[in-house]
């Protein structure tokens, strides 16, 4: 009994076997990505934020359209998918300087100067979602040559939801819904079993799901459902924040810098929190609101959910565990999906890895990160899906993620 996929409608642009879709579904979504993305840059345009350039949501979604266009509309070799080299010969731009804004190699030393205005962004956004339409539709339909095309409507999906990351960090006001509460169930007792960790071949993959290997699982018990806060809360008032013996030394002390530069006694954006003072509020979106006890806790580093883990005398799972459950036990009570989750485990490459051309998405991570498994209240439906590998250094506290637990 098992369910490996969220439900979605058949041939829905909104389905995580957009992974697998072809031309005429391609250019839905690409449609609406490229919406969504100026939908958002309209947000952050009218609360006339003025961030600094290397943040500035402008950049981001022009770097999307960059992007597109870098693999799709310039690059020579787009039919070989995944064989094409890590720096193919690209033909010119359709704006002069698009490599000096947008391309991240080039940026360093580069101020806000070098910024394009909104309406020269928008217009290449405009201009690069048409010619990537044009491209797609002369295109065969197989992997190999769609490849590019499916990596740039997941590139552009995840840069939104980095966009919306940004929003909550600036305090602009968008109008999206945290997840909503849920009654406590209790934890799932799963099986000993051989476990084919990873993605198969087929279809789009990310590089660093790259390739299904058999890991050995021993029996264990998983939550249902990430921590909420009213269990975090019981954390808080145990002095969690105050007590070192809960924590690993490279946690504390990233604790005792948060400390003093905020005076850190809480998670992220966090305003109040306690029994005594019997809420949680939290700043969402320029907006201080009360979080009810049974929403999922987040904005959690990944010191924070391993602290809380050792003094609740758990542990977080391995990507394995989490994967496992989340593919078998949904119809026992596994919800996911409302917040990234934090894992034990470290971001590493798995047996048969090999980067795609895009190396500088998983590469420079590995061995640093921690991996952050399933999907949050703010990712677009189509990218919710069980083999997906996030990941984050664990001191990163401001995207929409928490954790569960296994007992130790």
């Amino acid at each position: 009994m098992s369910s490996t996929l969220p439900r979605a409608l058949p041939g829905s642009i909104d389905a995580p076997s957009m992974r697998s879709a072809g031309h005429d579904l391609l250019s839905l979504a690409l449609m609406d990505a490229r919406n969504h993305t100026l939908h958002l840059l309209d947000q952050f345009e009218s609360a006339q934020m003025g961030l600094p350039h290397g943040l500035q949501p402008r950049w981001l979604a022009g770097h999307i359209g960059w992007m597109a266009e870098a693999w799709l509309g310039r690059n020579t070799q787009r039919s070989r998918g995944t064989e094409c080299a890590f720096q193919p010969t690209r033909l010119a731009s359709i704006e002069p300087h698009a490599d000096v804004w947008w391309n991240q190699e080039q940026m360093e030393g580069r101020g806000a100067a070098f910024a394009p205005d909104l309406a020269t962004t928008k217009n290449f956004l405009l201009q690069t979602l048409e010619s990537t339409l044009e491209l797609l539709e002369k295109t065969p339909d197989n992997d190999a040559a769609l490849y590019f095309y499916r990596l740039a409507l997941f590139h552009e999906d995840l840069r939104g939801e980095q966009m919306i990351t940004l929003a909550q960090v600036h305090g602009v006001p968008l109008q999206l819904q945290p997840p909503a509460g849920m009654a406590a169930r209790p934890p799932l007792q799963m099986p000993a079993c051989q476990w084919q960790l990873g993605s198969q071949p087929g279809g789009f993959v990310f590089d660093n799901e790259k390739w299904a290997h058999a890991v050995a699982l021993p029996a264990f018990e998983i939550d249902a459902q990430p921590v909420s806060w009213a269990q975090y809360v019981e954390f808080v008032d145990d002095g969690g924040y105050d007590n070192s013996t809960w924590w690993q030394p490279e946690g504390w002390a990233w604790l005792q810098g948060m400390d003093e530069k905020e005076g850190r006694r809480a998670p992220r954006y966090v305003d109040q929190i306690g029994v005594a003072s019997g809420a949680v509020l939290q700043n969402r979106f320029g907006v201080r609101l009360r979080a009810a006890g049974q929403q999922p806790a987040m904005h959690m580093s990944w010191w924070e959910a391993d602290a809380w883990c050792r003094w609740a005398g758990r542990r977080l799972p391995s990507e394995a565990e989490w994967e496992y459950a989340a593919m078998h036990a949904a119809r026992r009570g596994f919800h996911w999906g409302d917040v990234h989750e934090w894992t034990a485990s470290t971001f590493r490459p798995w047996p048969g890895f090999s980067a795609d051309p895009w190396m500088a998405y998983s590469v420079p991570w590995f061995g640093h990160a921690k991996v952050m498994r399933g999907a949050s209240f703010a990712t677009r439906a189509r990218m919710k899906h069980p083999k997906h590998r996030g990941f984050a250094l664990p001191g990163d506290d401001v995207r929409f993620v928490g954790f569960r637990s296994c007992a130790a």
